[in-house]
């Protein structure tokens, strides 16, 4: 029998149940099925697919998952202990689980006696009776049990002694793990430590320490500990941490700490800390470098919108912008980083803002494969024009696509792909319910021909965008596969009223790349027009430029 190394962790993924408790948060079975198989693709061990007794989404999940099963991770079903003075083998809810076909179980239970009493409003004799019966139940029909302790942490302070009983009876009738849960997410690092150490002690990793229980007819393979937690005072994944070093061998979380109020522990961080910097094992290095597409993954799925300043995986995780911190990490990254980027499949990003200096431009330009020095002329020329456009509302740091054309026009090798020559916009009040109330007409002027083109749109901005695209696809038939896919504006000087100045921010994407660029001015539709128009050129750069390297 292979032994498992010592510093091996089991991580527990509950995103398609704990996570899709989130405010806000909703997906389909389709959207469950994907997930499942992106965190089956990053090593997880075992993924919660939710609670097929509750709702009958969740069980037409684990039916589909038969069709197409995951390839390394054990799918578990949730669910709860059965009710007070029933049979476990009557429980309706507990055929829904068994029905779902999978080899592991999780089952939660009450572990505070206020819950007990107050909750379920029956006594605490039979709470041990309905979490022991239940699993023993499970176990007779073949399946592996994950014991989830709800609330452990409130009931252990508040009543060591019943709350460790729960334990007891839950490894008495067969759990292989037990996990314990912060629901209320309130506990402290320190508290965490500490209480997973006794349970640790008590419940034991070793033959010697586990025959303290008064277990008589034990024949599975020790318990372990695993460890469940919950946001609410921004300490979940610290507190994960702390009950791995007490000896906690699963750790439960989301992907992106979805969850519940405040979320679960983000594995998103959980994952890099425990293996980076821990030395724990939890998925294999090739895996650990899909991190960040697989949070990005998540969050596309579920239409949130990725936390651009998320530890390890966001956009802005290894992001520099202070001229200083950009100079240090040229020479040396471990300057201003405290991990390599590429360990987690992010990458350095160097942001361009009025507060950079030269080593912005001039790291950005690298990045752009263009080798500038500082005593290059052009150099502090971009700098400058830079600031005084951002001193009139642009903001580059947030259209990185729009610096670079500046950057490319200083360095005369701006491609003209087309030439703006005006656009008119007409819109109609309508009602409600119709969906194109703008028309929109441009002039422009490719390879010394004049075009006029017209279009509709729902809105100005999508007209316009329309309307460029119709005079542009006949002479760059890639501009079908661009899209206009997020819209942003800004007032920036509100007390000026209608006269005040409006920054507007357009993302653009082609399927595989995404871009954003700016425009400002006083009248909304022509910083719309200017962020539109780089938008197409900065696309069509992108594609003639990878169309040049595929040649090479």
């Amino acid at each position: 029998m292979t032994k498992t190394p010592s510093n091996k962790l089991w991580l527990y993924d509950t995103t398609l149940r704990d996570g899709t408790q989130r405010e806000g948060l909703s997906v389909s079975i389709e959207d469950k099925l994907r997930i499942a198989h992106k965190l089956d693709e990053l090593g997880i061990p075992f993924i919660e697919g939710g609670w097929p007794g509750a709702n009958p989404k969740d069980v037409q999940f684990f039916w589909q998952l038969r069709e197409n099963p995951l390839k390394q991770a054990e799918v578990v079903p949730f669910c709860s202990t059965r009710r007070p003075h029933t049979k476990a083998g009557d429980e309706p809810m507990l055929q829904a689980i068994l029905a779902a076909g999978t080899r592991w179980v999780t089952i939660f239970g009450k572990s505070w006696d206020l819950h007990v009493t107050a909750g379920l409003k029956t006594s605490l004799e039979e709470n041990l009776a309905m979490i022991g019966d239940t699993i023993e139940y499970l176990r007779s029909q073949g399946r592996r049990v994950i014991y989830d302790a709800e609330h452990w942490f409130d009931g252990y302070k508040q009543n060591p002694d019943y709350a460790l009983q729960t334990l007891k009876a839950a490894v008495t009738a067969g759990a292989e793990w037990l996990v314990l849960c912060d629901t209320n997410g309130g506990t402290l690092p320190h508290e965490v430590s500490q209480i997973v150490s006794v349970v640790v002690k008590g419940t034991g990793n070793t033959e010697e320490t586990l025959s303290q229980l008064p277990i008589t007819n034990y024949q599975l393979p020790i318990p372990q500990i695993g460890i469940h937690t919950h946001n609410d005072s921004e300490m979940a994944v610290a507190n994960a941490l702390a009950a791995v070093m007490a000896g906690a061998k699963m750790v439960q979380g989301t992907i992106n700490g979805y969850g519940e109020r405040c979320g679960n522990a983000n594995l998103c961080s959980v994952i890099p800390n425990l293996q980076l910097k821990l030395g724990y094992s939890c998925i294999g290095e090739h895996q650990l470098n899909q991190l960040t597409e697989a949070s990005r993954f998540v969050s596309e799925v579920v239409n949130l919108a990725p936390d651009e300043h998320a530890p390890f995986v966001g956009l802005s995780a290894f992001a520099h912008k202070g001229g200083i911190h950009v100079s240090a990490v040229e020479r040396n990254p471990l300057t201003y980083e405290h991990i390599q980027p590429e360990l987690v499949g992010n990458q350095r990003r160097i942001v361009i803002s009025e507060q950079s200096g030269l080593s912005n431009v001039l790291a950005k330009a690298k990045t752009c494969g263009i080798e500038l020095d500082k005593d290059h002329p052009q150099a502090r020329q971009i700098l400058q024009r830079m600031k005084e456009l951002e001193s009139e509302g642009y903001q580059f740091e947030a259209a990185e696509a729009s610096f670079i054309l500046l950057m490319y026009e200083a360095l005369s090798c701006r491609q003209q792909f087309f030439e703006v020559q005006g656009f008119q916009v007409h819109c109609d009040l309508v009602e409600v319910k119709e969906t194109t109330n703008s028309l929109a007409t441009v002039k422009v002027a490719v390879n010394g021909k004049n075009i006029l083109e017209a279009a509709e749109g729902n809105g100005p901005v999508a007209a316009l965008d329309a309307a460029l695209r119709k005079a542009l696809v006949n002479f760059y038939p890639q501009i079908a596969d661009f899209e206009l896919t997020d819209y942003k504006v800004r007032i920036l000087n509100g007390n000026t009223g209608t006269s005040a100045k409006t920054r507007a921010l357009v993302e653009s994407g082609n399927g595989q790349q995404r871009w954003t660029t700016v425009g400002v001015s006083s009248n909304i539709l022509e910083a719309s027009y200017q962020a539109v128009v780089e938008g197409l050129e900065y696309g069509l750069l992108l594609h003639f430029q990878a169309e040049k390297a595929l040649k090479v």
